[in-house]
């Protein structure tokens, strides 16, 4: 399909033009770029905070299968409920999140009707989205890795900072691997956070366009499929090559 052109009941062949016309598009360029800020901000600091909550949860916390459920739940919710949630804490004018901020004196912020503050709004919602799954993928590793290690370490007086990095951390390069690679295609395929929320736009002025969303505006709005199709090849050349890129990279960790 991304060599024809017309619509999908009338199509003919076009050649690499649809490629040209997406290569050219500014926009295409902008969604990319915010596809990337998105991902590479999103994964890794949701990983962290995720292995940092793991970990607390599986040395620190009492009654584990409580808390793992709760942290669960939001990865079995609908993401655009979640979304319709989130929009009321960021409201700007009665929002949750400005109400906490103006209590230390912090002015309230345009989370949602600012161009500046869209792609903010986006990966913090992001990186709380994405929570709930690495945090039951990382205490699955943590299970995995023997507790004798740990019986071991502790008879020589090791401090949990010294088993964190020197057990912990090196058994779980796996899991992290595993969780960086679905993690970063995911990111590229940002889309359903987009739509929730901002009510179905892509941010005020399309400031928070990613390129899925660019995909689903080519196909279903502006009815050009062989377009839409080009920039899907796009993006998964796209996501290939960084999920090459992070797994040799993941490789040579492990080594």
């Amino acid at each position: 399909m991304s060599f024809q052109k017309g619509t999908l009941i009338n199509q003919e062949y076009a050649g690499v033009e649809n490629y040209q016309k997406v290569l050219s598009d500014p926009v295409f360029f902008k969604a990319l770029k915010n596809t990337a800020l998105y991902a590479f901000t999103v994964v890794p600091i949701a990983l962290i905070i995720g292995l940092a909550i793991a970990w607390i949860i599986f040395e620190k916390v009492k009654h584990k299968s409580f808390f793992e459920t709760l942290f669960f739940m939001p990865y079995v919710t609908s993401t655009i409920a979640i979304g319709i949630v989130f929009r009321y804490f960021f409201n700007g004018s009665y929002g949750i999140i400005n109400f906490l901020l103006s209590k230390v004196g912090i002015p309230a912020i345009n989370w949602l009707d600012d161009v500046d503050m869209s792609m903010t709004t986006l990966i913090i919602f992001g990186i709380w989205t994405s929570l709930a799954f690495n945090i039951i993928i990382l205490l699955a590793g943590l299970r995995n890795i023997d507790p004798e290690h740990y019986k071991i370490a502790k008879m020589f007086g090791a401090k949990d900072g010294e088993i964190f990095r020197r057990i912990t951390l090196p058994q779980l390069v796996p899991t992290i691997a595993f969780l960086l690679t679905v993690n970063i295609i995911g990111a590229f395929k940002v889309y359903t956070q987009v739509y929730a929320l901002f009510a179905g736009q892509p941010g005020i002025a399309k400031s928070a366009t990613t390129a899925v969303y660019y995909i689903y505006d080519k196909f279903h709005i502006a009815g050009r499929p062989g377009i839409a199709m080009a920039a899907t090849v796009i993006l998964f050349l796209v996501i290939l090559f960084c999920t090459f890129i992070q797994r040799q990279i993941m490789k040579k960790v492990g080594e």
